[in-house]
């Protein structure tokens, strides 16, 4: 089964999403980017107030749109989220030159950081490996660019596949996002991914818009609930 992690923006629209049956409670600001970083502050307040309602549910929330290059304003983000008292720290990597080195940075700091590899230029299969290698919790494959192209739109899903296949090996969390909708259903059942993560899909009209738990609980149902016919890709 694949769990729903929900992108959500406020207390409000995460008691809404957990309610309706999302595994997994994202905290990130969508008006400042792709992965946009709620304040600290507000991350805290949320997850105390969050838990008391929802005491087993996990929760994630990203860091903000920061340089692979930036260690040092990577460091201090990720030790701030993590001390806010989430279960998981998202942090995006861009493939390039500078991405192995940004990889090995998140896997020496004091958090559980979960990578976000974003594949708007398609793949990059052996990052995804050595990624796969350093200990960490779980890895996202995304997209950056939030133009209407979804994930499967910029990636080949036989090199996906394979990506995942590894990263199970290694036993850590495997999980697709990136403007992924009910077009994309089939092919999030074919790959079987752990978690398949939404905000778009969720909301009443685009991603900035308030989060609608009618699509989540009907989010929930579709993913929980796989066609007999799915196959493996």
């Amino acid at each position: 089964m694949t769990a729903l992690l929900a992108s959500v923006r406020s207390y409000d629209e995460a008691c809404d999403a957990a309610e309706a049956g999302a595994e997994l409670i994202d905290l990130k600001e969508p008006r400042e980017g792709a992965l946009g970083g709620v304040p600290v502050d507000e991350i805290a307040r949320i997850v105390q107030a969050l838990r008391a309602r929802f005491p087993v549910k996990p929760i994630s929330a990203t860091i903000g749109d920061v340089p692979n290059e930036a260690h040092d304003e990577i460091a201090a983000r990720v030790i701030g989220v993590g001390e806010a008292g989430v279960d998981y720290v998202k942090v995006g990597v861009t493939p390039g030159p500078s991405a192995r080195a940004c990889l090995a940075h998140l896997a020496s700091l004091p958090a559980a950081v979960v990578p976000v590899l974003l594949c708007d230029a398609g793949i990059d299969a052996a990052l995804s490996d050595y990624a796969a290698g350093l200990g960490f919790a779980g890895i996202v494959f995304d997209t950056a660019t939030k133009n209407g192209r979804t994930l499967f739109d910029c990636v080949d899903m036989d090199t996906l596949a394979r990506c995942l296949a590894t990263i199970r090996a290694r036993g850590a969390m495997t999980a697709v996002a990136g403007s992924l909708g009910w077009a994309q259903l089939a092919q999030i059942h074919a790959l079987k991914p752990d978690i398949a993560g939404f905000r778009t899909a969720l909301c009443t009209q685009g991603r900035s818009t308030r989060l609608d738990p009618g699509h989540v609980a009907r989010w929930a149902e579709a993913l929980h609930h796989a066609p007999q016919d799915a196959h493996a890709i």
